[in-house]
């Protein structure tokens, strides 16, 4: 039943307040919590959640893992900027409200802990005609230094490997396997963002995209006067839930503008660099999968599913 008068009130503000003394913020507690930084960069701030994922996550109360996906979605898009995040507010909506609102807040807080990001507010709501958990976060960061994002004639693309579906396409898992629950279903999504910071300290890197929703077809954004070949003969193949989902009649075209399809990051940089950035890479396997030639902004991909070639 709903209590109006928010019962875990005072256990949420605890948890939260653990994250309020970072290296980039420190908070005070107020009507609102006031926000004081310790640096000076431009910023930039990210809104994302987990969608339809959190009915299997509330189902089997995987709430770590909901959590992770609910950063990931946020992170990996940051690091496309090269941005460090410091601040987050999250909306959770649960279709019951008792004390798993607290295990949630508490993977939360202790996950914000490790990364030095700090809790600076946000909303709990009981949806009693949901099916499911939903963690919306907006983050903030800040970039030290503003860099172009753009995919480049010649560039060779290295893909970094996805942890399976991820957190997108699963309106469409669950057209496919209805009610039936799944551990491919709540494998938390890889966070890249360490990663991509770490390299882009290292190597100038032309162009990135983080494989979500839309999935190959977000490609085309970086594209100008260029198109994307990606070739079947990588070593970053599809996991076997892919597979599965395309021999219960999903096709080539709607499994990469659907689903990562085993690759959750791309990076676009110059061929000269390729050797040392795959050095570079050791939380993950990474690979490459394909390059940039001159064109009119076609993303072409051999499929791993069949011989057809997609184009978007």
């Amino acid at each position: 039943m709903y209590a109006p008068e928010k019962p875990y009130k005072k256990q949420i503000l605890e948890l939260i307040k653990q994250t309020w003394e970072t290296p980039y913020v420190s908070i005070e507690e107020g009507a609102y919590p006031v926000i004081k930084k310790k640096f000076s960069y431009l910023e930039v701030d990210h809104t994302d959640g987990i969608g339809t994922k959190g009915i299997y996550h509330w189902q089997q109360g995987t709430f770590k893992e909901a959590v992770l996906d609910a950063l990931a979605m946020n992170l990996n898009d940051l690091a496309i900027v090269g941005a460090i995040p410091y601040k987050l507010q999250n909306h959770i909506t649960v279709p019951e409200e008792d004390d798993r609102i607290v295990e949630i807040i508490k993977a939360l807080s202790e996950e914000c802990q490790k990364r030095n990001i700090a809790i600076t507010g946000g909303e709990n709501s009981f949806h009693d005609n949901s099916k499911g958990l939903d963690i919306s976060i907006t983050v903030g960061g800040f970039i030290k230094k503003l860099r172009s994002n753009e995919f480049k004639s010649y560039d060779l693309l290295i893909g970094i490997e996805s942890n399976g579906l991820h957190s997108n396409g699963f309106t469409k898992v669950r057209e496919v396997f209805g009610k039936e629950a799944r551990d491919e279903f709540i494998k938390p999504t890889n966070i890249y963002l360490d990663t991509i910071l770490a390299l882009n300290e290292k190597f100038d890197i032309h162009g990135m995209m983080h494989i979500t929703g839309g999935a190959f077809t977000k490609l085309k954004d970086l594209l100008g006067n260029t198109d994307v070949l990606i070739s079947r003969s990588h070593q970053l193949k599809p996991q076997a839930i892919f597979y599965e989902l395309y021999q219960k009649g999903i096709s080539d075209e709607e499994m990469y503008k659907t689903f990562n399809c085993g690759i959750g990051f791309i990076l676009s940089v110059d061929p000269r660099d390729v050797k040392e950035i795959l050095s570079e890479i050791k939380d993950f396997k990474a690979g490459i999968i394909g390059k940039i030639i001159p064109g009119s902004g076609k993303v072409k991909i051999e499929s791993f599913f069949s011989n057809k070639e997609i184009t978007f």
